[in-house]
């Protein structure tokens, strides 16, 4: 092989290697957190905090449990909404996931000016670790 052949096969290589990582960073969610949510409405993201209050509303239409990060309901920041119908697949997730710290994946949508992920399915939801705790002497 010349030289020129060389470079020609090096330049597509590196070419054809850009094109790799690009595509597999775009196929990945980006990781926010609760508070960085609220300028990512629209876009598809993982969302990251521990669950302040967990509430699951068995009065209300839809059935809907709220998993509140980072600050509790109504001062909440994020919520990670599951509806009645979904429920099943997740057993009681206000006592699952409360305290804990979870990362939620989904697409971000206001309601009434707080951000939120639509839960439908329990790959979108893990546990991360337990909430920091306060150690006292």
């Amino acid at each position: 092989m010349n030289h020129r052949g060389g470079h020609s096969l090096i330049c597509t290589l590196w070419v054809l290697l850009l094109g790799v990582t690009l595509v597999s960073q775009e196929s990945h969610a980006t990781t926010l957190t609760a508070v960085q949510a609220k300028h990512h409405v629209g876009e598809t993201a993982t969302v990251c905090g521990v669950v302040a209050n967990a509430t699951f509303a068995a009065r209300s239409k839809g059935l809907p449990t709220f998993l509140n990060l980072e600050k509790p309901y109504p001062e909440h920041i994020f919520t990670a909404l599951i509806w009645g119908s979904e429920r099943p697949q997740f057993g009681q997730p206000e006592n699952t996931y409360k305290g804990k710290r979870i990362c939620v994946t989904g697409t971000i949508k206001a309601y009434r000016g707080v951000p939120e992920i639509v839960v439908t399915d329990p790959g979108q939801l893990r546990i991360v670790s337990h909430a920091r705790t306060t150690i006292s002497f």
